[in-house]
């Protein structure tokens, strides 16, 4: 049972911003620091890379943990409507690895950056550090971050 009514459960979805999140705005900041110049959600490739480096042929993808369904400490399970959600996450997954695919087909490396990674705010330098030796030297067509 949802301690939401119909309708403000529907405003609180409606809020749920799918580009320029906080995540995607501190890694975008933390990339332009570094001297990288990128594209930001380019239609022309598959999935729409939140961030594409094209110097160095990455594409970024910043995901938001309960939506493409990762398995972390954050990990919620649904009790209203939980059907529906399982099929929603099932579906953003298969269609975020088919994107994934495509992007390395292209010749791109894929870095996916979970949510959960920049929660703790003492470890992202760190994986600020390590993204920026990922996008440099890397040598796995796809990477996650937290590894």
């Amino acid at each position: 049972m949802d301690v939401f009514s119909e309708n403000d459960r529907s405003m609180i979805m409606r809020r749920i911003k799918s580009r320029d999140t906080h995540p995607e705005m501190l890694i975008r900041r933390a990339l332009f620091s570094f001297g990288y110049r990128y594209r930001v959600s380019d239609k022309r490739y598959p999935g729409r890379p939140d961030i594409l480096i094209p110097k160095y042929k990455v594409a970024i993808f910043i995901n938001s943990c309960f939506f493409h369904g990762h398995i972390c400490q954050a990990d919620r399970t649904v009790k209203s409507n939980s059907e529906y959600w399982s099929e929603k996450i099932r579906k953003n997954k298969e269609r975020d690895s088919r994107n994934h695919d495509d992007m390395i087909a292209l010749g791109f490396r894929v870095i996916v950056i979970w949510q959960c990674a920049l929660k703790k705010s003492k470890e992202i330098p760190s994986l600020l550090l390590a993204l920026d030796e990922e996008i440099k030297e890397g040598r796995s067509c796809y990477t996650e971050f937290p590894l």
